[in-house]
């Protein structure tokens, strides 16, 4: 009996040794397979049905894309400068001393606006004089050739106090008070930004001393330096796009104003001068920027707008509107992007229609399908 025992123990030990190793190979098989990936994969579903609510609410809006005559863009670098032609130096036109000061660099002025006083004994004796005028014009308005003598006079006195700064109402005033004013103003001149100043109450002034430098931001230049193998492919006039590091979403539009007469030899480059508008203030002076310039070559390409491109899980995609409310992801190869149309060089076909507003919507909607699947 104990024989027996002990054989269907020793049979029950072989039994295990046998088949534990095939067990364990298939668990480890199991795991490797995980590991590289051979289970089945989840594909991401590429088209979303949106209901009636969905589509208003995301604002849904679409538009063909199209066959246009596309002119290849040519790239310059350059920077952000002041536009010259909207400079002021405000300086002293009568010594004195600064009795107030109303601005600071930095302030936002209005044209007209008052920035400055200053105590200028040359200023009061301007005003006597223009009172004395005054007061003979009007003692001898009735001799003729005394009058006009004394009228000149009048007008002399009144053209350099307009010189000075005063204004013809405050003239006006001072002809009907005949109260001489105790300070000479200084304004500004443009609408604008005052960019330099160093006075402080108190501080003498002589004639033509400096006092602010203010400059209209609103419209600026960009500094270009074309290559030279590009100079036969723009012209004064070409829309211009400017992108920046700062704003790497916004473009900003401008205009080719200006190709220069003299090549530097070392950089084989040209300045060209664009005017851009700045009116939200983004662009500061001092920027690096890149420029995209309309060339003259033109070729036939099909566009869509810049907003129907999307970037989705390393892909450059587009959403397509196949029925009323039926969108397709779709991959796409862009080529050149200039003036608001990027050209499509797979992925599309003319008079598809492309998602340019709504398409976060059907993003967020396409990944929860994935996710749920």
């Amino acid at each position: 009996m104990k024989i027996l025992n002990r054989s269907i123990v020793l049979f029950l030990f072989i039994t295990l040794l046998v088949f534990t190793p095939g067990c364990n190979g298939k668990k480890a098989d199991k795991e490797e397979n995980a590991h590289q990936g051979t289970e089945p994969e989840n594909h991401q579903p590429e088209s979303i049905t949106l209901t009636p609510g969905a589509m208003m609410s995301a604002d849904i809006k679409t538009t063909p894309a199209v066959m246009k005559v596309f002119r290849q863009p040519i790239t310059a670098p350059g920077e952000i400068e002041f536009n010259a032609r909207r400079l002021r130096h405000l300086t002293a036109l009568t010594m004195g001393r600064i009795e107030r000061i109303m601005a600071v660099a930095g302030d936002r002025v209005n044209k007209g606006q008052l920035l400055a006083e200053i105590y200028s004994p040359d200023y009061m004796a301007q005003q006597a004089e223009f009172l004395q005028a005054a007061e003979r014009a009007d003692r001898f308005s009735g001799d003729q050739p005394e009058a006009a003598t004394f009228r000149a006079f009048l007008e002399s006195a009144r053209e350099r106090l307009l010189i000075l700064g005063t204004t013809p109402a405050e003239i006006t005033e001072l002809q009907k008070n005949r109260v001489p004013r105790p300070f000479l103003p200084v304004r500004a001149s443009l609408n604008g930004t005052i960019i330099e100043t160093v006075l402080q109450p108190g501080d003498h002034v002589q004639l033509g001393s400096s006092l602010f430098r203010l400059a209209d931001l609103a419209i600026l230049w960009a500094s270009l330096h074309i290559q030279e193998r590009d100079l036969a492919a723009i012209r004064v006039g070409s829309a211009v796009e400017i992108r920046t590091q700062a704003y790497p979403g916004d473009i900003f539009p401008g205009k080719l104003i200006l190709v220069g007469d003299v090549l530097d030899a070392q950089t084989r480059t040209v300045i060209g001068r664009v005017e851009v508008p700045n009116p939200a203030g983004k662009l500061k002076t001092g920027m690096y920027i890149e420029a995209l310039m309309a060339g003259v070559e033109e070729r036939t390409a099909l566009v869509v707008p810049e907003s129907a491109i999307q970037e989705d899980a390393g892909q450059t995609i587009a959403f397509v509107q196949t029925k009323a409310r039926v969108f397709v992801r779709r991959e796409i190869k862009t080529g050149e992007s200039f003036l608001g149309q990027v050209e499509i060089l797979a992925g599309l076909t003319q008079g598809e229609n492309v998602v340019t507003s709504g398409s976060f919507l059907l993003k967020s909607e396409l990944n929860k399908s994935s996710l749920e699947e």
